[in-house]
């Protein structure tokens, strides 16, 4: 088997994961707020990081040199992740996905901006691109923001900002480290803006195989991405990643009875266009 292939297969599971996540967590919404949702899943992915870290005696590897970078890290991942858990409860599934893929564009931006790294004119031009496909995919009303649209565009931004803070920490952390401080900052973030009422939700027994799942396949769905790019090029596994959209528009169609909507998946080639005009580039520039 060759390793395009073993990719392929790791990245039918990320989106598997990414595509259970967001059922678990409409279906929840009706018995949890998002910071809710948040705190629950930060919770089980903290069990499962600690345990597989006491397993492999990872553990030694999480220090406290780094905690304020993981901090600011997680407050943007937090953030983007309860825009993403909000607007897959009130937006078609498929249209929130489109606003995802744009995130590797706001990438080039916010890289520029925060490690200086070069914006060269291929990079412009793709950011350029998502921007279109943004427009085509939200048609905003020019009479008003749509406070929803507004959310799932926004968690791209906050997922963005999250990847760049991202590959600062990787120069100096390892896995464990940031999968521990993820899950650990998250569930403090969870349980201060939950329980700021005093009123935290308690899940029922029907809730906890829904609970589990987002816990366990946030996990899983970065793990499976990660081990798919150390198998192939970013070329290679971005176009499967893509594969998402119709996934998800199939079965939202078929669970909820979301219209497929023909500008979404159009937004959507032209946002995919310009994320692979990026990286084919930057792979032949590294060639």
């Amino acid at each position: 088997m060759t390793p395009s292939i073993q990719a392929a297969i790791w990245m039918l599971g990320a989106i598997f994961s990414f595509t259970t996540m967001a059922i678990a967590g409409r279906e929840l919404s009706a018995q949890f707020d998002t910071f809710e949702i948040m705190m629950y899943r930060s919770a089980i992915g903290l069990l499962i990081v600690l345990v597989l870290a006491a397993a492999t005696s990872s553990y030694r590897q999480i220090g406290t040199g780094a905690v304020k970078v993981h901090l600011i890290r997680n407050i943007f991942h937090f953030t983007g992740q309860n825009m993403w858990f909000y607007a897959v409860t009130v937006l078609p599934l498929a249209q929130v996905f489109a606003f995802e893929f744009t995130a590797p564009l706001w990438v080039i931006i916010l890289s520029a901006l925060f490690l200086g790294e070069r914006l060269t004119q291929i990079r412009a031009i793709s950011a350029l691109m998502g921007f279109v496909g943004i427009l085509i995919v939200a048609r905003p009303d020019m009479a008003g923001l749509d406070p929803n649209l507004a959310a799932a565009a926004g968690c791209a931004v906050f997922f963005a900002l999250t990847y760049v803070f991202t590959k600062r920490l990787t120069e100096t952390e390892t896995i464990t480290a940031i999968m521990f401080y993820l899950t650990f900052f998250q569930l403090i973030f969870g349980l201060l803006t939950a329980g700021y009422d005093g009123d935290i939700a308690l899940p029922r027994p029907s809730d906890l195989p829904l609970l589990v799942a987002v816990g366990l396949c946030g996990l899983l769905a970065h793990f499976c991405i990660t081990k798919a790019l150390t198998l192939a090029p970013a070329s290679v596994v971005a176009p499967i990643d893509f594969a998402r959209l119709p996934i998800i528009a199939l079965v939202a169609m078929l669970l909820y009875n979301e219209a497929l909507d023909i500008w979404v998946i159009v937004g959507a080639v032209v946002i995919f266009a310009g994320n692979y005009l990026n990286i084919w580039f930057e792979t032949r520039k590294a060639a």
